[in-house]
């Protein structure tokens, strides 16, 4: 079992692979970074000193000095190097670096020049370097006004705020977990590679992905309409809009009921893509779920009996309580890496209709088991 330690685990790239890596339990083992690590030379010479991989993403992206950045991350990397060294490691340190690399900036020079210390430490000491050169990145969980355009335009939008375009750029992008996929490739192959350029995915001029956000925007959250996607990459996008919207105050989204002498009758989803629809009966005082998804999209709508939706990011403490009732029909949608339930909290059977974006594939059902 391969025990792998992130530096930077707590960011945005980093959060999203300590999770990945905990889905293959037989395979790895995750040993836990804290930044100030950095600070200490023999907490650090401790950490590296457990890891059969280091997968190096601490970094600085922003800073309104240049300098600061420069200094902040060739100064990380120089200290990687130091306890490399002083625990004459033979660890496998995988570098994440940037197509930014050959701009004539202090951020890109940063990289390459972090990238070449620690390709240096491995001839040196014979040590194992996979150097990652990555295109933009891009989803759930990213901080807007830092990690990329597209959390700020998502952030934005979801807050009826208006953004706006400084460069109508094109954009060669790669999603979170589609990066996450490459480096889980280069841990299991254990190969040195001092420069491997991870290909983008998609590409898109920043005016095209504001167009496709505010259509989420306007047919998702004000309308409850799931849109059109036409790709992997619009799939990608969708879910990571979803993820900015104010989730504890928008659900649970009551359904308009039409009655009249017969009964009532309820639009439970209006959809511009296809999937799998389900319904199920759960008798008083049981759960079901406490399972998450990485890549689906999926509603739950009760329309009889008393219910408690339950959500939580992966990784993070915080629970959402939703309380639905047949009386007023109402739904709730799952977002991607948050793990939910479903419990019957009243006194009769509760019935619910499940939608999801995607047939059931047992090879690969995109259910990942977790309590709330």
């Amino acid at each position: 079992m391969l025990k792998i330690g992130i530096t930077g685990q707590a960011g945005f790239v980093g959060k999203h692979l300590y999770n990945s890596v905990a889905l293959f339990q037989e395979e790895f083992e995750r040993v836990d970074f804290q930044k100030e690590f950095f600070d200490d030379e023999q907490k650090l010479n401790d950490f590296v000193l457990k890891c059969d991989v280091i997968v190096h993403l601490a970094a600085k992206n922003r800073h309104n000095d240049p300098q600061v950045i420069y200094d902040t991350n060739v100064g990380l990397a120089q200290k990687l190097v130091k306890s490399l060294e002083a625990t004459s490691s033979k660890t496998h340190v995988i570098f994440s670096s940037s197509t930014q690399e050959e701009r004539d900036n202090l951020y890109g020079k940063s990289k390459k020049e972090a990238r070449g210390l620690l390709a240096n430490w491995a001839k040196k000491s014979e040590g194992n370097f996979t150097g990652l050169i990555i295109p933009n990145v891009f989803g759930p969980f990213g901080h807007p006004n830092y990690n990329s355009v597209v959390a700020t335009f998502s952030h934005k939008i979801a807050r009826n705020e208006t953004p706006t375009i400084d460069v109508d750029g094109d954009l060669k992008l790669i999603y979170v977990g589609e990066l996450v996929d490459e480096i889980l490739k280069e841990i299991r192959s254990g190969k040195s590679k001092d420069e491997v350029l991870v290909p983008h995915t998609s590409e898109s001029k920043v005016s095209q992905i504001l167009s496709l956000l505010e259509k989420y925007k306007e047919q998702y959250q004000n309308n409850g309409i799931i849109p059109e996607l036409n790709s992997k990459f619009e799939v990608n996008l969708f879910n990571t809009f979803r993820c900015y919207m104010d989730i504890a105050n928008h659900f649970p989204v009551k359904f308009t009921q039409h009655t009249d002498p017969r009964g009532a009758f309820v639009e439970v989803i209006r959809l511009n893509v296809g999937g799998q629809v389900s319904f199920s009966t759960t008798v008083p005082g049981i759960t079901r779920g406490n399972h998450f998804h990485t890549r689906k999209i999926e509603r739950f709508a009760v329309i009889k009996g008393k219910a408690l939706i339950q959500l939580r990011q992966i990784g993070t403490q915080e629970t959402h309580d939703f309380y639905l009732n047949g009386d007023e029909p109402a739904y709730v949608d799952m977002p991607v890496w948050y793990t939910h339930n479903i419990k019957n909290v009243g006194d009769e059977e509760l019935y619910t209709i499940f939608w999801i974006n995607e047939f059931y594939d047992p090879n690969d059902p995109d259910t990942y088991f977790e309590n709330v």
